[in-house]
């Protein structure tokens, strides 16, 4: 117990080098969990012989984050109530809040993917997706939604293994997936000459590949108070109860910020298909970015969280200062990287021979240099956000987010980009991304101070159980 304490507990020793060690495995397992997606469309762009494949592709993505997205949520709050409990070294809580997890994640992908496969074709067609490309994005969506149950399985069994301390496994469960994807997508498209569905049935594949791999470590770690048994799978209502009050509230702001995006694609969905391919090629070569400021909300959470449970407000405000130093300094220098070189990422994309090329890269462009100027505020904002739920509070990041993230940006698409002229373009659309992203880090920044001031008045010695505080 005590060589598992001086691996995985961070409520003792050094913060500095251990959260940037952490945080690294994290940032490597999302880059390949997002070669899932890139992986689609490199193969789609250069085998399938299909110029409107990787649009059809692209324009399901925030469907499909809006339809998941709330399952993933409640993933969320299964990170926060295990690291608060690890912390506190509450060993029978743990090992019940991880067998209630794993039962929630099997029967909400099961329902996420009944929805998906039901839904799939009117909600694409109220997205005003364009007829040239629904066909094959409805046949995409209903394959990869086969896949939600393992992704559900996933997200919620690498958030117990990290809210442990240990980022490092899920690296390499990602890593062997992500081959596995690679492998079958040139098998279906560049051998069988499939297109979009041989792109999906890799993801299906990949996605429970790694659900598998995930399910066997939780059950192997017998020694270990987050140790699986499948036959001690059910949900306590009380662990629910409390799973779901720091989860419900970011479910429900997943799915807003997903139907944000929704009408973000709607809106780009008004201009040619060469505009709507750079998109999605500007999305993938972006989000790689955000991966790497999404990672420090994970880093931010569990250590605070960890340390919440174990009562040490001083700790709790060093984490937070180092999340920000280094969300700020890798979010600038991924960014500069990623415009100096934003050329050849977006040729990765597409066949050179196609005839839309050069048009096609120079609008891929052009977005990349727009939206990562002002990436990094993007990472304040996740840290903020991880630091106040680690605190075990769900509901005012919930509100903040819907407001600044998803009401503000839908404002700005209905009326400045329907309304105004000089807004009623693509550039006009990617400068809601910085103006909203600096309204959150606002109301946060007042939101955590409030919430620092209360813990410390709480922990005076009067105080002797953290569940006094009400959140």
């Amino acid at each position: 117990m005590a060589n598992l304490k001086a691996k995985k507990d961070f409520t003792e020793g050094p913060l500095f080098g251990r959260m940037f060690l952490y945080s690294v495995p994290i940032i490597l397992s999302g880059l390949l969990q997002m070669c899932y997606n890139i992986a689609d469309h490199v193969v789609l762009g250069k085998f399938s012989g299909d110029a409107t494949a990787l649009a059809a592709v692209g324009s399901t993505a925030s469907l499909s984050n809006l339809i998941i997205g709330f399952l993933l949520g409640i993933a969320g709050g299964t990170a926060v109530v295990v690291a608060q409990f690890y912390g506190a070294r509450r060993n029978d809580q743990v090992s019940l809040a991880v067998h209630t997890s794993i039962t929630i994640s099997i029967i909400g992908g099961i329902a996420v993917m009944l929805i998906a496969l039901v839904a799939s074709e009117p909600l694409l067609l109220l997205m005003d997706t364009k007829e040239d490309i629904i066909d094959q994005a409805v046949l995409y969506l209903r394959i990869t939604a086969i896949g939600f149950p393992a992704l559900s399985i996933m997200n919620f069994g690498a958030g117990i293994i990290r809210s442990t301390g240990d980022s490092k496994t899920p690296l390499i469960i990602f890593s062997l997936s992500g081959i596995i994807n690679v492998l079958f997508n040139l098998f279906f498209v560049a051998v069988f000459h499939m297109k979009v569905e041989g792109v999906a049935l890799a993801t299906v594949i990949s996605q429970y590949a790694s659900a598998i791999a995930i399910l066997a470590v939780l059950k192997c770690r017998k020694s270990e108070p987050y140790a699986l048994s499948l036959r001690r799978l059910r949900i306590d209502r009380h662990i629910l109860f409390r799973i779901l009050r720091f989860g419900v509230p970011a479910g429900i702001q997943s799915c807003l910020f997903s139907i944000s995006n929704v009408f973000f694609s709607t809106s780009v969905n008004q201009f040619d298909t060469i505009t709507v391919t750079a998109k999605t090629i500007e999305g993938n070569v972006d989000n790689i970015t955000y991966i790497t400021m999404n990672s420090y909300f994970h880093v931010s959470m569990t250590f605070v969280g960890q340390n919440y449970g174990a009562k040490k407000i001083n700790r709790i405000r060093r984490v937070i200062f180092y999340s920000l130093m280094q969300v700020v300094i890798i979010g600038i220098s991924v960014s500069l990287i990623e415009m100096a070189l934003a050329p050849q990422l977006c040729a990765m994309f597409m066949d050179p021979l196609d005839a839309n090329f050069d048009a096609i890269l120079v609008e891929a462009v052009k977005m990349i240099r727009i939206v990562l100027t002002t990436y990094f505020m993007c990472g304040i904002m996740e840290v903020l956000a991880g630091a106040i739920r680690g605190l075990g509070y769900s509901f005012s990041p919930m509100f903040t987010s819907i407001f600044s993230i998803c009401v503000l940006r839908i404002l700005w698409m209905t009326v400045l980009f329907n309304k105004v002229e000089w807004f009623h373009s693509v550039k006009g659309l990617l400068l809601s991304y910085p103006f909203t992203w600096g309204v959150c880090i606002a109301a946060y920044v007042v939101i955590l101070t409030i919430a620092l001031i209360r813990l410390r008045s709480l922990l005076k010695p009067k105080a002797t159980n953290l569940e006094e505080i009400k959140t």
